[in-house]
């Protein structure tokens, strides 16, 4: 990497890359000739089973022939080792249609079989089931949803014994004045559902141990239980009773291997 005219002189970084990408270069077109010459050779010895003509292949597990046939050599040209069956394609090798081994191909160079068909069906499917569970939900919310409730006269908590104690102890104040709902601060969702995330992580916490955002706990705690209503209406979590506590998970989507 010497400048044999100028021995002391040492190459710039830049040319040591341009030298690098050259070979590299190289090396792909080489690897892309023998690649040809392999198939060239392999494919020699058979002929297309519609016109007899020759084979050339165009992509991995497909090849063609001058009138434009196009078939997949290992199904049409390869048997099994182990039973001399007929060989199925699965999700990213072949196997024997008898014993289901897995049998490797002939007609694949360095490549991985990838079955684009059986993706695209997966894919459609998965679009399919998610689009039914959510029609499934709307009829159920449909179901559920009460009548419109229209009050006569204007309701009176003391009318019913304990209810005022009750709503007290349900969130968790003694004393509640119309102050308490004064918005000294700005609620931010996007804010809320962030912290959210990063707490639960890729598992779940429970509702009471993700640490609050404001110094008013009462506020905090309703703040955070609306934004994981909606973070569950957009299918980010999930929430489960958990005894007087509520299971936050994160929602673990489908996804193909």
């Amino acid at each position: 990497m010497v400048d044999p005219t100028n021995p002391g002189l040492v190459p710039s970084p830049r040319s040591i890359l341009e030298e690098i990408s050259f070979v590299y270069k190289r090396v792909a077109d080489f690897k892309a000739r023998v690649k040809e010459y392999y198939f060239e050779v392999i494919l020699s010895q058979y002929q297309c089973p519609e016109c007899k003509e020759g084979l050339r292949m165009i992509e991995p597990s497909s090849c063609t022939c001058p009138n434009g046939h196009i078939l997949d050599p290992t199904l049409a040209f390869q048997a099994s080792h182990c039973c001399g069956a007929v060989l199925i394609r699965k999700t990213f090798h072949y196997a024997c249609s008898r014993c289901t081994q897995i049998v490797p191909s002939r007609f694949l160079f360095d490549e991985r079989l990838f079955d684009k068909t059986y993706f695209r069906e997966m894919m459609q499917e998965l679009r399919s089931r998610d689009r039914r569970r959510r029609e499934e939900l709307r009829r159920l919310l449909a179901e559920s949803r009460s009548d419109t409730l229209r009050f006569l006269e204007e309701p009176i908590l003391d009318s019913i014994p304990g209810l005022t104690e009750a709503l007290d102890a349900f969130i968790g104040s003694e004393m509640v004045s119309a102050d308490a709902f004064s918005y000294k601060t700005a609620f931010s969702m996007t804010q809320y559902r962030g912290h959210i995330l990063s707490v639960i992580g890729l598992g779940g916490r429970l509702f009471s141990t993700i640490s609050p955002m404001t110094d008013d706990s009462r506020k905090d705690k309703a703040w955070r239980f609306i934004t994981l209503l909606f973070m569950e209406q957009d299918r980010e979590v999930t929430l489960t009773q958990y005894g007087q506590d509520l299971l936050v998970e994160r929602r673990k989507h489908e996804a193909y291997a």
